[in-house]
């Protein structure tokens, strides 16, 4: 194909992180890809929807070509983005309703306990009130979170009435970073009667929920729901704070398909369609039952490695086909390596990191260790907590992707890395971060 006939797609967020896996697809060759808002603007800037809007319409009214997809694959505003654009310029997405649904919290229980028992007992809690309590009929331990967040943040396991109050403090002090802009989307729908009133800046409370942590990926292509990756979810021990993610996943293959079958009528009871989305849940292997955490409605980026070591393909080839109106079907098991993990170094304490390895330096780490890929997080020098996009609990220092034959393969080529990368710490506050996760 020539250059003239190849595909313009911009994408918002797009971040040098992303920029290997993203060239891998299929077809490469035929796509140009052009950034759309820097990660930057998206997540730390305090600017409004209207404001970002703004300043991509004056990025894609400049472009002198076709614009063929809008794509994105971070969370709000990322994905409510995708679906506003697209619909002015022309270009093939989900509705922005579809998105919502998935992202607000509240919104997405009620959605799903229309076709689905696999949930936990929810409620809302009124930040408003003097005296702030759980939601009738519901026990400790439970989860306070706010209807929108950004990895985890202000999310908070509570076992008693004392951390109730002060994971409610902290959500209310919080809550309108990402709570204001929110509501601005919620404006431009019509929201169904229970909605009513509701907003963005609302707390959720789910009874906790127990067992192994699994990821589903998949898409909606012409209505029909189809699920291509089962990963496995492995915590740090006595922490809700992610090990790694593991592909692909090593559970029953009854539970598997368990997992497919909720996640296709949900999918559909959301409307979603010409779009990847990665829902995750818990599976408790002594009654056999699962029970769905959250919906993303896009597909993992941070997965895009794992499914490359494996299939061969980096998961973005789907998010590309749906939004140019294709097929994204494609075979499993085509990669050189039979299992990858995506691996979470994390710090879980205060403090500032040095020795930051170069991209040299690491680069050089990547040859010597065949089957890896490491990104780094924080800067030389930096205070751990200013590194934004954090969980409660603790500091993600580095991602590290693993390729191997086994469980065992990948073990020994992360803890190869976590030595090679030789990082140091001072002020250090021990002891660990925030409450008890346990």
């Amino acid at each position: 194909m020539s250059r003239d006939q190849r595909k313009n797609i911009f994408i918002i967020g797009m971040d040098e992180a992303n920029l290997r896996t993203l060239e891998a697809v299929p077809d490469a060759d035929d796509f140009r890809l052009h950034p759309l808002l820097s990660v930057k603007e998206l997540q730390e800037d305090a600017t409004t929807v209207d404001e970002l809007l703004t300043r991509a319409r004056a990025v894609l009214d400049a472009h002198d070509g076709s614009i063929d997809a809008i794509v994105g694959y971070w969370d709000f505003p990322t994905s409510t983005l995708v679906p506003l654009l697209s619909k002015e310029y022309g270009t093939t997405s989900t509705s922005l309703e579809s998105v919502v649904k998935c992202e607000h919290k509240y919104w997405s229980r009620l959605e799903q306990q229309k076709v689905i028992d696999a949930h936990p007992r929810f409620g809302m809690v009124d930040l408003g009130s003097d005296d702030p309590q759980p939601p009738e009929g519901m026990n400790f331990p439970m989860w306070l979170k706010p209807a929108l967040a950004y990895s985890s943040e202000l999310a908070f396991g509570v076992s008693d009435m004392d951390e109730f109050r002060m994971a409610v403090a902290e959500i209310r002090e919080g809550i309108a970073r990402v709570g204001k802009p929110f509501e601005a989307i919620l404006d431009r729908l019509e929201l169904p009667p229970e909605m009513a009133g509701v907003g963005g800046q609302v707390c959720l409370a789910e009874e906790a929920m127990t067992g192994i942590q699994v990821a589903v990926e998949g898409y909606v292509h012409r209505g029909e729901v189809t699920v291509y990756g089962v990963l496995d979810s492995i915590n740090y021990p006595d922490s809700s704070s992610f090990l790694r993610h593991q592909y692909p996943s090593t559970l029953p293959a009854p539970v598997i398909q368990q997992l497919h079958e909720v996640s296709e009528r949900t999918m559909r009871q959301i409307g979603m369609d010409s779009a990847t989305f990665s829902i995750e849940y818990f599976y408790d292997p002594k009654t056999g039952d699962i029970s769905l955490l959250e919906i993303n409605p896009r597909h993992s980026q941070s997965h895009a490695e794992m499914f490359n070591f494996v299939d061969g393909v980096p998961n973005h080839h789907r998010m590309f086909r749906l939004a140019l109106g294709g097929d994204p079907a494609l075979p499993a098991g085509g990669g050189r390596y039979k299992v990858a993990a995506k691996w979470y170094y994390r710090w879980f304490g205060e403090g500032r990191v040095h020795q930051v390895p170069t991209a040299e330096e690491i680069a050089a780490v990547e040859r010597d260790i065949p089957g890896v890929h490491i990104d780094m997080v924080p800067d030389e020098g930096q205070k751990l907590s200013t590194v934004r996009g954090q969980d409660s609990y603790s500091y993600e220092l580095a991602h590290i992707f693993t390729g191997g034959d086994d469980e065992d393969d990948l073990r020994r080529k992360f803890d190869a890395c976590v030595a090679a990368l030789g990082l140091s710490f001072d002020e250090t506050e021990p002891g660990g971060r925030g409450r008890n996760s346990s």
